[in-house]
């Protein structure tokens, strides 16, 4: 029922109290001005624009920032879990809110985490910490075939699609970006007015459905794709090989939902089933892929060109690389994708059985860039649960270059994590196609969130470099972050994990990797 309709409601109904209350007791009198006090509260809520809960449920929303008030406890807990299984040692939830609305994020009586159990990391601080510095510190995106290079930021917004989210979500988003100087991926639905509309740094990303540059039979189109491409905002391309929560797996889109603004976005009929494959057709090899890749950068004009990934076996990212060598082609970058990364719906079993957490898939693919002497061409971005500074740093460690976000983003901009973004009755109109419910997010607010949230979490992730007496980034190093192995034993990610040195692969593979190095071929993925 449209707020107007029950508006109505009351009204008629204040309008029948009243009459029965002239002349009658004083309980009428009461009950009428509770009556009319409520319907100023709804008018007072739908009209704010701080609140898209209180615009989307009024009056009723209040109970959830009465719960909140009375006891942090009662709403509903960020209870996903660390790729191990471990609890987040804080809100993380709560620290995600405070900085998009410009508080500090700080906190009384210390940690409550458990330090002395077995998986707690830390950052190791130096005796001669640094100022840290007043720029942000920028990552250049663009290897030797790239001619128009890109100034990456150490926090990006992930890919989410139109579709997934709002128009208005994507609004706030983009223009967070442009105001922050961070890039925003576009996920694989397409090129869309509402990621054009603010002039943010755009990622353009193109799945198995070559969406936004698909022919009519669902192949890539390359006369689309390079026309695109060609836009002003769009600062890097790239192709997506699978996602972290579902690999292996494509998507499908109801025919109930293509509406006409999604088919004209997606380049697909409108009330028909929308189909992502589980494998791409422009390739089936690795030498194949690395060749596309090729082909997409030249005809976005040179712009750098890259895909995502979340990690299956060792053996395809080695064969990657031969293919890489063999073909003398490196795309400018790739994305880390791990097995802990959101999305909309997938299967249960894919999100917790399927894929390379994060920190392994991350440190396969710089190993085996560093091994094969590629490193220095290419720049790796890691996604999956990125929130914090902290969460910067330790992948920035794990063999990143930059990160990117997108649950933590997502909540800047008001999402209160009701896990109903597959029903399309997203409370707060972040994660829904309904007009009605996205009109409750307000764009300018929520822009300013963005921006909030991104400029406090990169800060912090450069104080806490400072900290560890680190100028920049290219001074970390894996003995700066440890983890608990034992109640009385810590060791150094430099001790517990193997770190190959450049080019070692070409000339005597360590035994660790001699295997799966052999067995990798530029021809064929591990069937």
């Amino acid at each position: 029922m449209s707020f107007f309709i029950l508006a109505g409601l009351v009204v008629v109904g204040a309008l029948v109290l009243l009459a029965a209350a002239i002349g009658s007791s004083v309980g009428w009198w009461v009950l009428l001005g509770l009556v009319v006090a409520l319907l100023g509260v709804a008018v007072h809520d739908v009209v704010q624009r701080r609140h898209a809960v209180l615009r989307n449920y009024p009056v009723l929303g209040h109970l959830r920032f009465l719960l909140e008030s009375i006891r942090p406890e009662l709403q509903q807990y960020f209870i996903e879990r660390n790729y191990d299984g471990r609890p987040y040692d804080r809100d993380t939830r709560t620290l995600i809110y405070e900085r998009a609305k410009g508080v500090n994020a700080e906190k009384a009586f210390g940690t409550e985490r458990d330090v002395n159990e077995i998986g707690y990391e830390y950052l190791l601080h130096s005796t001669a910490p640094l100022d840290p510095p007043e720029e942000q510190h920028r990552v250049r995106i663009g290897g030797p075939d790239c001619t128009q290079p890109y100034e990456m930021s150490l926090l990006n917004v992930s890919a989410m699609s139109f579709g997934a989210l709002s128009g208005n979500a994507l609004r706030a988003l983009n223009a967070g970006a442009a105001l922050g100087g961070f890039a925003h991926d576009t996920g694989e639905g397409g090129l869309t007015r509402y990621h054009l509309e603010h002039g943010g740094d755009l990622v353009w990303e193109l799945g198995s459905g070559y969406f936004g540059a698909r022919t009519q039979d669902g192949d890539f189109d390359p006369v689309m794709f390079a026309d695109k491409a060609a836009h002003d905002s769009v600062k890097l391309v790239s192709l997506k090989l699978s996602q972290g929560a579902k690999p292996g797996i494509g998507g499908v889109l109801p025919a109930a939902k293509v509406t006409q603004e999604i088919a004209e976005a997606r380049n697909v009929p409108v009330g028909e089933k929308c189909v992502s494959p589980a494998s791409h057709r422009v390739f089936s090899t690795p030498r194949e892929l690395v060749r596309f890749v090729a082909r997409m950068r030249e005809l976005a004009g040179g712009k750098p060109t890259g895909f995502k990934l979340c990690v299956g076996t060792r053996e395809d990212v080695l064969a990657i690389c031969k293919a890489m060598l063999a073909e003398g082609v490196t795309p400018d970058f790739i994305v880390v994708d791990g097995s802990e990364g959101g999305t909309g719906a997938a299967p249960l079993e894919y999100e917790d059985h399927v894929g390379a957490p994060l920190t392994e898939g991350l440190m396969t693919v710089h190993n085996a860039l560093v091994g094969t002497g590629l490193r220095e061409h290419v720049r790796i971005g890691a996604a999956g649960k990125v929130a914090s500074g902290s969460d910067i740093v330790k992948r920035l460690i794990q063999g990143a270059d930059y990160t990117n976000a997108a649950r933590a983003m997502m909540m800047a901009t008001g999402c209160i994590q009701s896990q109903r973004c597959h029903t399309n009755q997203c409370p707060v109109g972040v994660a829904t196609q309904d007009p009605r419910r996205a009109r409750a997010l307000d764009v300018v607010d929520k822009t300013s969130r963005v921006h909030l949230y991104h400029r406090a979490t990169v800060a912090e992730a450069q104080r806490m470099m400072a900290s560890m007496g680190v100028p920049d980034p290219a001074h970390l190093h894996p003995r700066m972050l440890r983890r608990r192995v034992g109640h009385s034993d810590t060791r150094s990610y430099a001790e517990l994990f193997e770190w190959l040195e450049p080019g070692e692969l070409l000339h005597e593979p360590p035994a660790s990797w001699s295997r799966d190095w052999h067995a990798a071929d530029p021809d064929t993925f591990t069937p």
